[in-house]
């Protein structure tokens, strides 16, 4: 359930939108300030074994990105920073009471994305605040990756954080996969099209990984692990095109259908946690689902299959894939959705 961001570049704006950026930018130089090479980290022998381990292995999947996937060859996820909380930035995502659509916020460079994100949770929570009292459907939630799409690689790179390493191996390949894709293509204006193709990249990614490197035991694990995302998906999916429906009547009390649909949704998930404990932790999820959270998993997922087409397509070759990602990026929106639906 992890989610990503990318970091809004302080350039033009009102007073407010100038600090709110300044402040992004900040961040950033400070973690890049705090970065060493992960050389350093390997030969200091002060470093605990255990996370000397994770560095190599780190290191290993980042080559394996540049190698065989195609992915950038550049300074990013070179240099690694040790952070003292859980998340680097936490984003707040809106939708409006009858719809599953997200609210979106315009930066330069970046274009227009569906949420806003905070290097300091208590601005993220002040937002999130506000915004519920305006009537919108709010998530807030912490991230453990962001991209500045390869801006600051002439200032050493984003950095290797400790937040990429919390999850094993499979988790760090789908960040630092996911996170370099970002780089590699990039439509201003289509958080859809952006986050579905570094997913499918991510996916396709750890594919390949494991022919290439065959573990049967964390390979099982990792294929359990997707099962049970997969089974919550399909569920979350399920429950978004229903309210779909339920929105689209104005005849009926939209209101209670609405919350009984949630109630559903919490009792279905509650449900699969009683019988495997690895859905546990898609429970506190489902306890505070709303338009928001079902709005932000399309953003990621809808389109995943139709980029997983597109490489099968191209012979899976990675080369050619990202290239023509890339010239999708550039078409007119109207176009680019045409030819990938």
């Amino acid at each position: 359930m992890k989610r990503r961001a990318l970091l809004a570049l302080p350039l033009l704006g009102g007073c407010a939108e100038w600090r709110y950026r300044a402040n992004a930018l900040g961040s950033h130089l400070d973690l890049l300030k705090q970065a060493r090479p992960i050389d350093d980290w390997l030969a200091d022998t002060s470093t605990p074994a255990a996370l000397r381990e994770r560095l190599a292995q780190a290191q290993r999947l980042r080559a394996f990105a540049s190698q065989a996937l195609a992915l950038p060859d550049n300074a990013s996820y070179r240099r690694y920073v040790e952070l003292p909380q859980p998340a680097v930035v936490w984003n707040v995502v809106a939708a409006p009471v009858f719809a599953i659509e997200l609210k979106r916020w315009c930066f330069p460079v970046m274009g227009c994305v569906g949420y806003r994100g905070y290097p300091n949770k208590a601005e993220a929570e002040t937002l999130a605040a506000q915004l519920k009292a305006e009537g919108w459907d709010v998530y807030s939630y912490g991230v453990p990756a962001y991209s500045t799409l390869g801006y600051s690689n002439w200032l050493g790179g984003d950095p290797l954080l400790s937040t990429f390493l919390r999850g094993g191996l499979a988790e760090t390949a789908r960040l630092i996969f996911h996170e370099l894709a970002h780089q590699a293509a990039y439509a201003a204006d289509d958080s859809g099209f952006n986050e579905a193709y570094a997913t499918a990249v991510e996916r396709l990614g750890l594919q390949a990984w494991w022919a290439a490197h065959p573990d049967a035991q964390l390979q099982a694990l990792d294929e359990a692990r997707e099962q049970r995302r997969a089974r919550w998906q399909a569920l979350a999916v399920q429950a978004r095109d229903e309210l779909r429906a339920i929105y689209a009547d104005d005849r009926q009390d939209r209101a209670r259908a609405k919350a009984e649909r949630f109630t559903q949704l919490r009792e279905q998930i509650d449900a699969l946690a009683a019988q495997d404990p690895g859905y546990s932790g898609y429970r506190a999820w489902a306890q505070a689902a709303n338009n928001a959270h079902l709005a932000l998993l399309a953003t990621y997922h809808q389109r995943v299959p139709a980029f997983e087409a597109l490489f099968d397509r191209l012979g899976r070759r990675w080369p050619d894939f990202h290239a023509e990602v890339a010239r999708l990026a550039r078409l007119p929106r109207a176009e680019r959705d045409a030819l990938l639906p």
